[in-house]
């Protein structure tokens, strides 16, 4: 099979879909890779890194002109001229909050592969979890950031000193993502407060934490409790290939203290905040409404391109050799996996929960 990976041109992105490792693992199994020009210089590798494992150099139609391309964020509306009959896009798409996007796939009858909605085998977004990991412990240390005064924050010190009130942060959300926060914001010494609607789950993180949290049953009133008392509140609810539920209202951010920050980790998926109205970029990460500091970064992960791509190259390429050994119907038919990947096929919308999000009809992957 022939595979592109194009550079990415996302604001302020710098990953990039496939390492010189990962093209050296598809070409030992037989495939050709065509690596568009300056892909991997964001991350850390050089055009020579590529080629040295047996990758041809080209411009982005070249490395567009495939049978399948890896990436790492959705494609964008001036890439949608690329797409082509029967391609295989193996990226994260979230296309739950991307009309436009499901749209251009669905018309050119590409198959779209996201990698948040593959399942793992014991359970699990093996694909989602490299990239959780990252976007939970960088939305502490942003949050601190945007709290200080000079920054717009209301000059809080997320550990306190002696004498003094630590900061108070929430997280909605005890997954991959919130845990990690949780961990960030009690290694730096905040007084953290975690909520989720699975009572196991808050045990267990409790246990982890050696009662150094405070856990909380995720509902309306604890939510408004939580938030309207916090310094920085950390948004950590993902509902695989599903739009975000908006858990806190407006009048729940109008009743924080002003120069209090949020961070909305599932914009890309709408957001959970009634007032996360729109994604910002790493140019220009925050806008304030209601005098709370927004943080609303599609790709965090972006801002750390040498870890994220590393992290989420060694969880991708497996799938990506299945595939293009197999095809992507034999590959689905044999891994469960790749088969919850399926976002689009044969220009017919296999997600249901994409479907549903989007108000449009399902048709089961065959």
């Amino acid at each position: 099979m022939k595979i592109g990976v194009p550079k990415e041109i996302k604001d302020q992105e710098e990953r990039v879909g496939a390492t010189p490792s990962t093209v050296a693992s598809l070409i030992h199994a037989g495939h050709t890779v065509v690596v568009e020009a300056g892909a991997g210089v964001g991350s850390g590798y050089l055009d020579e890194d590529y080629t040295a494992q047996g990758a041809t150099l080209g411009s982005a139609a070249e490395a567009w002109d495939a049978e399948m391309i890896i990436k790492v964020k959705e494609p964008l509306p001036s890439e949608y001229g690329f797409f082509k009959k029967g391609m295989i896009v193996y990226t994260y798409l979230h296309l739950a909050a991307d009309r436009e996007l499901t749209d251009a796939l669905l018309a050119n009858e590409v198959t779209g592969v996201a990698y948040e909605t593959m399942v793992g085998r014991t359970g699990g977004l093996p694909l989602l979890f490299p990239m959780s990991e990252i976007a939970g412990r960088m939305s502490i240390q942003v949050g601190a950031h945007f709290l200080e005064s000079a920054h717009g924050g209301k000059g809080i010190l997320l550990p306190g000193v002696t004498g003094v009130h630590r900061g108070k942060v929430t997280i909605i959300g005890a997954g991959t993502v919130g845990f990690n926060a949780a961990k960030v914001a009690v290694g730096m010494g905040a007084q953290v407060t975690i909520l989720d609607i699975n009572a196991q789950r808050l045990a267990e993180v409790d246990n982890i934490f050696n009662d150094k949290i405070q856990t909380l049953i995720s509902n309306p009133h604890n939510i408004k409790t939580a938030v309207e008392g916090a310094d920085l509140v950390i948004g950590a609810v993902l509902i695989p290939g599903a739009s975000a539920p908006k858990l806190v209202t407006e009048d729940m951010i109008k009743n924080m203290a002003d120069g209090g920050v949020i961070v909305d980790i599932p914009i890309d998926q709408g957001g959970i905040f009634e007032t996360s109205t729109h994604a910002t970029t790493h140019d220009d990460p925050v806008y304030v409404s209601h005098g709370i500091i927004h943080y609303t970064v599609a790709n965090i992960p972006g801002a750390v391109p040498k870890t994220s791509t590393d992290a989420l190259t060694s969880a991708t390429v497996g799938y990506a050799i299945e595939i293009a050994n197999k095809g992507i119907k034999a590959a689905a038919d044999d891994n469960n996996t790749v088969f919850t990947g399926i976002n689009t096929f044969a220009g017919q919308l296999t997600s249901k929960a994409v479907a549903d999000s989007l108000d449009l009809p399902f048709a089961p992957f065959q």
